[in-house]
C-alpha cells in the first residue's frame, strides 16, 4: 500500500523528532533545517532502547 505505517518503521521515528525535536520552530535557512534535523536524528539513535521500541514489529523476528 502507498501508506502503511505499520510496515514501515521510519514513519515513526519521523514522528517521534517531529513531536519531540522538530516541533513549534522556525527555521532560518535551509542550513539551519538540516543542522536542526541532524540534532534531532542524533538524539534519537541515541537512545537505543527508545530506537528498538519505536522500531521494532512483533511480526519480525531477526534473531533465529
Amino acid at each position: 500500500p502507498p501508506y502503511s505505517p505499520e510496515l514501515n518503521p521510519i514513519e515513526q521515528v519521523w514522528a517521534w523528532m517531529r513531536n519531540r525535536e522538530l516541533s513549534n520552530r522556525t527555521f532560518a535557512s535551509y542550513d539551519d533545517i538540516v543542522e536542526q534535523v541532524s540534532r534531532a536524528w542524533n538524539t534519537f539513535r541515541s537512545d537505543i532502547d527508545n530506537v528498538k521500541r519505536i522500531c521494532s514489529r512483533k511480526w519480525i523476528n531477526l534473531i533465529t
